[in-house]
């Protein structure tokens, strides 16, 4: 079939063979109306006339297009030749086959979990989809060059409702890689992928199969009858509990095996945490198996239903002292509020944020009095270990929340030294009112809108002004400008100074306020283009508080902006291990990707995010670049269409859109772009920032680069992403780019 070679199939032109196995040759070729690489899969000549070999290729395409995942191969539609043979065409990806990469030896352990992840991801989106793949090995595994495991050949899937497209008795699949029950022929679930999917980690760690043979009879014996060999005899370095995981997705009875891959994906999960957390393995475990706990939002049960705000308050004020303890591990925020009004199960909630109890409750006000209940409950079994309830006036909540916290650390058995047991109980204020309003402003400030904003600043106001000393209060003051500032809802010059006014306020209250530190450090790296400064305070907010996510998040940010992806990404992922349900931490890990050209990677996670809130702007916005980069313009119109209503007035996503329309060659929805953008500016400000995206995405350079300078004048804040923004690769060589980059101190 080589003499394909350079003919055009339908409007796809061959361009080199690309592999071949016992259900099709595979061709590279040019997808001469969308201007794309695509893979052509034909299915061989000798097989085009046995029907049970089209049905099982027809099989491939229907199972594989049901499934749209960053771990699975995209099918995009299936067709038939003139001469009646039938193709199917896929996704095209530069890298290697699991099994090649395996060949030239053994995978570290990093590597080993995080490819497997993936392809356990990937099994779980089939699974969902009552689909079992039943042909995992390492040559169905594709590494993309940035790192992404693809799966393929659905060619044995089994679908919900199929019926039998092999003769009685018949085994299908490899037999190295086959579980017993596949191997004796039986009925086959789940179970069977993660046993393959076993086989496959085991190659990885140890570079070669746990069941070798001379001929396919010996390795199904060994298969039925034989365990492998140990892996720490292969691998001594092989981390025992990832010899644990092995050994149970090789089980042979399916009963003892994982019940499912999400299952093994939490074991992989913890695997991973505790060699990030740079312990010894021995002092590892230890750390993860400290007692743990979600604060869940308490209900208000209040008949007027206006306690809203008081009830995340006092849930967040309960997180914020626990999380001072260091024989405790708290979920934050963030994750927990996911769970808010929603009527969870207990196991369910524990699993998603990995933590061994929930703490729930709710309050009742009626005047001046308030009943709050509280129940501290185990997750494995549902049993309360706790519960108690209070029937106080308004004006002692504050000693409510201390019996609260300090039941929980007796009933957990958490060590609690004096100066522990000091934090716990320290108040930022002792005034009701001021308390009572910094919750409402806190509860509009995480809405992260517009509107929210104005609200968040009357109320951390209106805290101040009933108690001046209230540190966190002008922390929530700087971070509204913070935001506001950097989002463009008003000018550089109105914001950032007053953020940086707000964080020394708060410093100088209390200067081991991690959360100030994060602040002042925010609008220094924005405002000031003070490069060292600000990490410093990144640094020592971290220090000060390690377990604030929003400061690992922040700090993220920076480091793309300087060019050290690397760490960028290791400090996004530590703000997703601490606020794993996070939508904007989801999503900054998801930019930490792309700023580093992974932009598989980048897809995924900002899928993570839009997979919690499909309408989530800033997911949308940035999920859009990649695609872009990745020449999937169709993908990234198609969000941007259904994004632009909600984008309207928010002139920074607005920005990034038009410059993906003029990249797509969209040049009439760029230039709407740009006249939404100079509308808006006749009433509010607006970046030109914004406008030169769209122009360098149009290639109107000369035009970019003068709404840059007048940008820089403004000290517009995304100035600072100039030097490593991919959209602006094309003007690295630019003399004038670099004289602009030169201003900012980003010339280095």
């Amino acid at each position: 079939m080589n003499s394909m070679i350079g003919q055009n199939i339908s409007h796809y032109k061959i361009l080199e063979k690309l592999g071949e196995g016992g259900m099709g040759v595979v061709y590279k070729a040019e997808d001469t109306k969308l201007k794309r690489t695509v893979a052509l899969k034909f299915l061989p000549p000798q097989m085009t006339r046995d029907p049970e070999a089209k049905e099982r290729f027809m099989l491939e395409a229907q199972a594989a297009s049901a499934l749209e995942h960053n771990n699975i191969c995209n099918i995009h539609h299936i067709d038939e030749t003139e001469e009646g043979q039938t193709f199917m065409v896929m996704a095209c990806y530069e890298g290697e086959s699991l099994r090649e990469k395996i060949e030239r030896g053994p995978l570290k352990t990093e590597e080993t979990i995080r490819i497997a992840s993936q392809i356990a991801y990937g099994l779980k989106k089939a699974h969902e989809k009552a689909i079992v793949h039943r042909d995992i090995k390492s040559a169905n595994i594709f590494v993309t060059t940035d790192g992404v495991a693809k799966i393929l050949d659905f060619g044995l899937a089994k679908l919900r409702g199929q019926t039998k497209v092999t003769k009685e008795g018949t085994t299908l699949g490899t037999a190295a890689y086959m579980s017993p029950e596949q191997a004796r022929g039986e009925e086959v679930d789940y179970r069977t992928d993660i046993w393959s999917l076993g086989v496959v980690l085991y190659e990885m760690i140890t570079g070669q199969l746990p069941f070798k043979g001379d001929y396919e009879q010996a390795v199904v014996y060994l298969v039925l009858n034989e365990e492998p060999e140990p892996l720490s005899k292969l691998r001594p370095d092989v981390p025992s509990k990832l010899e644990h995981i092995v050994g149970k997705t090789l089980a042979k009875s399916q009963n003892e095996r994982y019940d499912n891959v999400e299952a093994l994906l939490e074991d992989l999960k913890a695997l991973k945490k505790l060699l990030k957390s740079n312990l010894p393995l021995e002092k590892a475990s230890d750390e993860a198996s400290k007692p743990s706990i979600a604060v869940l939002p308490f209900r208000d049960m209040s008949s007027q239903k206006d306690q809203e705000y008081f009830c995340e308050g006092i849930a967040e004020e309960l997180i914020n002292a626990l999380v001072k303890l260091d024989g405790l591990r708290v979920a934050a925020r963030t994750s927990a509020f996911q769970f808010k009004d929603r009527d969870s199960d207990i196991k369910k909630i524990g699993s998603r944020l990995d933590v061994q109890t929930v703490l729930e409750g709710s309050v009742r006000k009626a005047g001046d009095r308030l009943r709050i209940t509280a129940q501290l409950i185990n997750v494995n079994d549902g049993f309360h270990l706790w519960s108690e309830k209070y029937d106080r006036k308004l004006e002692d909540i504050f000693a409510i929340q201390d019996e609260i916290s300090l039941a929980i650390v007796d009933k957990l058995k958490v060590k609690l030294l004096r100066q522990e047991k000091t934090a716990l109980v320290r108040r930022h204020t002792v005034d009701q009112e001021a308390y009572n309003l910094y919750l409402k402003g806190l509860y509009f400030w995480n809405r992260r809108l517009e509107g929210g904003m104005r609200k968040a600043m009357e109320f951390f106001q209106q805290a101040i002004e009933k108690d001046p000393d209230y540190a966190l209060a002008h922390v929530g003051i700087a971070d509204v400008y913070n935001i506001t500032g950097f989002f463009g809802f008003l000018s550089p010059a109105e914001t950032f100074p007053k953020a940086k006014a707000a964080a020394e306020k708060a410093l100088a209250i209390d200067n081991k306020l991690g959360e100030a530190h994060a602040s002042l450090a925010w609008a220094t790296t924005y405002y000031d283009w003070n490069w060292s400064s600000a990490e410093k305070l990144y640094v020592r907010a971290i220090e000060l508080n390690p377990q604030y996510g929003t400061a690992h998040e922040w700090y993220a940010i920076y480091l793309w902006a300087m060019g050290r992806f690397d760490e960028a990404i290791a400090e996004a992922e530590t703000a997703r291990e601490l606020d794993p349900l996070s939508l904007i931490i989801n999503t900054i890990v998801g930019i930490a990707y792309y700023f580093a050209r992974r932009y598989d990677e980048s897809i995924a996670n900002h899928k993570k995010a839009l997979e919690m809130d499909p309408n989530f702007l800033l997911a949308n916005t940035y999920i859009v670049m990649p695609y872009v980069d990745k020449g999937m313009y169709n993908e990234a119109v198609d969000i941007m269409r259904k994004a632009e209503p909600s984008a309207a007035e928010h002139a920074y996503s607005l920005g990034y859109f038009g410059g993906a329309y003029g990249r797509a060659g969209l040049k009439d929805d760029a230039l709407r772009i740009l006249a939404r953008l100079d509308e808006l500016a006749r009433r509010r400000y607006v970046s030109t920032f914004n406008r030169a995206v769209v122009l360098a995405g149009m290639g109107e350079f000369d035009e970019a680069l003068d709404d840059m300078e007048k940008s820089i004048e403004d000290r517009c804040p995304t100035n600072i992403f100039s030097k490593t923004f991919p959209y602006f690769d094309c003007l690295q060589s630019n003399k004038r780019f670099q004289s602009l980059l030169k201003k900012i101190g980003l010339d280095k």
